[in-house]
């Protein structure tokens, strides 16, 4: 059995994006990982191959700017990624240029894929959440957020990546997948006001009309934190690779916890998953039949 990582980045530099944090969170468990980078205007190449581990495989990409719906060029990309995987590797890990892996879970996820490696009807393996929020103190606990995903999918090129890569189908069928115990620590909303307003504006063409490109570009060179419905404070450890990241944080943004945001339909729904740890009527991109 053998893992083969893979990822797609362009622009890491420009916009801050965590990517040698979410490579090298995921280099003890796999036995490759393939490096997509797209036509980027900054130092992206020589951030990648900085790392220096023989594992890495980088290749290269141009991003195809008319698909500029909905993040669509970011599934182009992953199926792009995926299909330089060889058939010597049962799982492909996808990992996103702002999520990280705790290295605490490096034994859980690798059980598994030596759990499930000839149980070929799990097509792939499911991952909790955390969904951090302006800086590393806050994660999002509200319904806006996706408590799950898949992040292993079995090395089957009938997969293919969904929407703008949140997940993974093979066409429109949801993946019959097993949940792992191990959890995804997302920071994509973890940025500086200015660094975050700045990123939306170099993002915008690859999810937007003119229209609404020319309006987020208009806007004003900082973003509102403040406009969420609602957080937690984070109280436990963030991962090993990400703490000289959190060292040089030098922005502050205090939000209150306490204040919660929601229509009466959503405020209901929030307490009750709170006081049963059920979440009923969310979206599944997946269905799970190991547990």
């Amino acid at each position: 059995m053998k893992i083969a990582g893979f990822t797609i980045i362009k622009n890491a530099v420009v916009n801050d994006f965590p990517i040698l944090e979410a490579i090298r969170s995921i280099l003890p468990v796999v036995d490759e990982l393939i490096v997509l980078i797209g036509d980027s205007t900054d130092e992206t190449i020589a951030l990648i191959e900085s790392i220096g581990d023989p594992k890495i495989k980088i290749h290269h990409s141009v991003w195809n700017k008319n698909l500029r719906k909905g993040g669509a060029v970011l599934a182009d990309e992953t199926n792009k990624a995926f299909g330089l995987i060889t058939e010597e590797y049962t799982w492909a890990f996808y990992i996103q240029g702002d999520e990280v892996i705790h290295e605490k879970y490096h034994p859980a996820i690798r059980a598994a894929c030596e759990q499930y490696a000839f149980d070929t009807e799990v097509q792939g393996l499911l991952f909790r959440y955390k969904h951090f929020y302006g800086t590393y103190d806050y994660v999002g606990d509200s319904r806006k957020w996706y408590a799950h995903e898949i992040r292993i999918i079995r090395n089957n090129k009938m997969i293919s990546a969904y929407r703008d890569a949140q997940g993974f189908r093979i066409g429109k069928t949801k993946l019959p997948v097993a949940l792992v115990d191990a959890t995804v620590y997302h920071y994509g909303w973890v940025k500086s006001p200015e660094q975050m307003r700045k990123k939306q504006k170099e993002s915008s063409v690859y999810w937007h009309d003119d229209v609404a490109m020319e309006k987020i570009k208009s806007s004003p060179d900082y973003y509102d934190f403040t406009g969420f419905d609602s957080l937690e404070k984070f109280t436990g450890i963030h991962p090993n690779v990400m703490l000289d990241r959190i060292e040089r944080k030098n922005w502050v943004i205090d939000l209150d916890v306490s204040k919660k945001k929601f229509s009466l339909k959503n405020k209901v729904l929030y307490y009750f998953e709170k006081l049963t740890g059920i979440r009923p009527f969310d979206f599944k991109n997946y269905k799970i039949i190991r547990s």
